[in-house]
């Protein structure tokens, strides 16, 4: 019997999902960076300011950055002092997207980028001092292949880095946050990229990820140590952070 995951609210086919995941980011690339702006009323620049702060990026240190997108972590840890920047995507559309905005920023100095799995990074064993996942985990197929994989890369003292949604930890916020996710992000999805369905999936998503804690366990089952995280504007999102000794 074929096994099947989740592709938001539905099931889908283990070795279908990358590839539905893939034609989403496809679809909204050209008009990613403006509807992050409106589907989060402008917050996910807070978010990621907090996230590149966490991180702490070192001239001395190399920074993987998984399921970068179109480069808002990278570009910030750049600017932050990083060193050396791996931005990977799984996405040839985002990685074009995010060419294109580190040339106009004159980033590309110590920036590197390269089309990669997340659950299969093509670098040595501890090989980088830090990695970053902002917003990508949730779309990945195999969650605690990319936690072990990242484990792998990272050098003794490397710490992981994740900005991700969770779950709300405010209830007066809970019913606002559906209304806004079920019905203002498809409308939005449709009027602005011309795409409902694929910020449909991005809502239910969220939903199916798993909360703060089960994501704390899952970074321990896969070998990382000294594991916390940090929820933000009531759980909303959640900065997870886990080491590697």
């Amino acid at each position: 019997m074929q096994e099947e995951v989740d592709f938001g609210y539905r099931q889908v086919a283990r070795e279908d999902k990358a590839g539905l995941v893939k034609e989403v980011f496809a679809s909204v690339a050209p008009r990613y960076d403006l509807m992050n702006d409106l589907m989060s009323l402008g917050l996910h620049r807070a978010w990621k300011r907090a996230f590149v702060a966490a991180i702490g990026c070192s001239p001395r240190e190399t920074l993987l950055d998984l399921a970068g997108g179109t480069g808002d972590i990278s570009f910030a840890a750049l600017e932050k002092g990083a060193g050396r920047v791996l931005l990977t995507d799984i996405n040839p559309a985002m990685l074009a997207v995010a060419q294109g905005r580190a040339l106009e920023r004159g980033l590309a100095e110590g920036l590197s980028l390269l089309c990669v799995d997340a659950e299969h990074i093509p670098l040595p064993d501890r090989s980088v001092e830090k990695i970053s996942i902002a917003f990508g985990l949730r779309n990945c197929t195999d969650k605690p292949a990319v936690l072990r994989e990242a484990r792998r890369v990272l050098r003794p003292g490397g710490r992981f880095h994740c900005l991700e949604f969770s779950r709300v930890e405010v209830a007066p916020l809970a019913p606002v946050y559906d209304a806004w996710s079920f019905k203002v992000l498809p409308l939005l999805g449709s009027r602005v990229a011309g795409d409902a369905e694929s910020y449909q999936y991005l809502a239910e998503s969220i939903r199916m990820f798993p909360d703060q804690e089960a994501l704390a366990e899952m970074m321990r089952a896969a070998g990382l140590e000294r594991v916390k995280y940090q929820s933000l504007s009531g759980g909303i999102v959640a900065i997870h952070t886990g080491w590697r000794l």
